[in-house]
């Protein structure tokens, strides 16, 4: 079959590879129907998250078909068509049954690789490094689903893939981050970052009721997107002297009542702080460039949250002593996405949210590596790229 691969930082191939097969009684095969890139798959291609090898099929966001089932699958069924949260749950451990699915104990057989540097692991990933589980991705025309029963949600039948494809793991994130929040009516909400995650992060925090919702970014199609589609306002950080000074005069003086970061280790910036992080990334000296981070923890209110969930290495220059002081509530993790799914899906058939809008371009998997990089250098007002093998 062919498949999107990693050959290296930067260096993206389309390859014939071996179709995957059942490897477990509670696997699932699915014929891939979509997949989409996320931002976080920019920080792979780009060599900050370490431990991929040549060959690697990348992505993690998909929609698909059951084809085939193991022997103690029990509800998952051939010809279903299916959204899968990116990160893979047992639905057996203690973490699974607390719904924290991203931290599940027993989908990362490579947990042996995070110890050393985050004191434990997480759950698997697919086509996301060997660190993260060492699975095949999504950019491909066939994808293996371990313990099918709890990671595969069936699609309504009126909903077209593109309404359930972000589902699987940009639309979760966001919500996951309004959720963190605990949004009251009459709250200001801001996101950093007005790509997949911080759209739909922005929407979310509308649909759970904040009051005030503010997009920050520096790309037009994508601030628009956000008065659009979230009813925010917008802030475009290149066009002001100050992000924290712009958002104290939006909410009276006082900032916002939750922030949220969607951005992560990429992040761009304007001043002094920017281009000192840039140059130790750049000479391996850190993994993170903090600057979008280092804004909202000055910019929540005091006693406020701070929901993080862009993704983050090492970084220096990191403010401690400013959540302290401000007794500044901090919430993240990687998404747990089947606490989330169903109702997202019953969102879209209620009518009161469609993440679709997010597809701006659609290719097949020959053109992964073109994709990539207009995605990566957000050419022609891409928000997310949609292959379809």
């Amino acid at each position: 079959m062919r498949a999107v691969c990693w050959h290296g930082e930067n260096d993206l191939r389309v390859d014939t590879v071996p179709r995957p097969a059942l490897v477990n009684p509670k696997d699932a095969v699915l014929r891939v129907r979509a997949s989409t890139a996320c931002g976080s798959d920019l920080h792979v291609i780009d060599g900050l998250i370490p431990t991929m090898r040549e060959g690697d099929v990348l992505g993690h966001e998909f929609v698909g078909e059951v084809v085939e089932t193991g022997e103690a699958v029990e509800e998952t069924e051939t010809g279903q068509r299916v959204v899968v949260p990116s990160f893979i749950g047992c639905g057996a451990c203690s973490y699974c049954h607390d719904d924290l699915w991203s931290l599940c104990d027993n989908t990362n057989p490579n947990a042996a690789m995070q110890e050393p540097v985050l004191g434990d692991s997480t759950a698997g990933v697919y086509g996301y490094t060997h660190a993260f589980g060492g699975y095949a991705g999504s950019h491909a025309e066939y994808i293996r689903v371990p313990h099918a029963d709890v990671n595969c949600f069936e699609v309504p039948d009126e909903l077209d893939d593109e309404q359930a494809l972000f589902a699987s793991d940009a639309w979760p994130t966001g919500y996951m981050g309004a959720d963190f929040c605990d949004i009251e009516d009459g709250d200001t909400v801001a996101v950093w970052g007005c790509g997949g995650v911080g759209l739909m992060a922005q929407e979310s925090a509308a649909l759970m009721g904040a009051e005030q919702v503010i997009g920050i970014d520096r790309f037009p199609e994508r601030l628009e997107a956000a008065r659009e589609h979230a009813g925010a306002e917008t802030i475009d950080y290149t066009a002001v002297d100050s992000v924290v000074d712009r958002l104290d005069a939006l909410t009276g003086g006082r900032g916002p009542d939750a922030c949220i970061d969607a951005v992560g280790m990429e992040a761009h910036g304007t001043g002094l702080a920017h281009r000192y992080d840039r140059a130790k990334q750049e000479f391996g000296l850190h993994t993170d460039r903090g600057e979008a981070l280092r804004q909202a923890i000055r910019a929540v209110r005091k006693g406020g949250t701070l929901s993080v969930l862009g993704v983050y290495g090492l970084m220096d220059k990191f403010p401690v002593g400013v959540l302290m002081n401000k007794g500044i509530t901090v919430e993240t993790a990687q998404q747990h996405g089947q606490r989330y799914v169903p109702q997202l899906l019953d969102h879209v058939v209620e009518g009161e949210m469609d993440p679709s809008y997010l597809a701006t371009h659609e290719f097949s998997l020959e053109d992964g590596p073109t994709a990539y990089r207009m995605f990566k250098e957000k050419e022609d007002g891409m928000i997310r790229p949609v292959f379809k093998p």
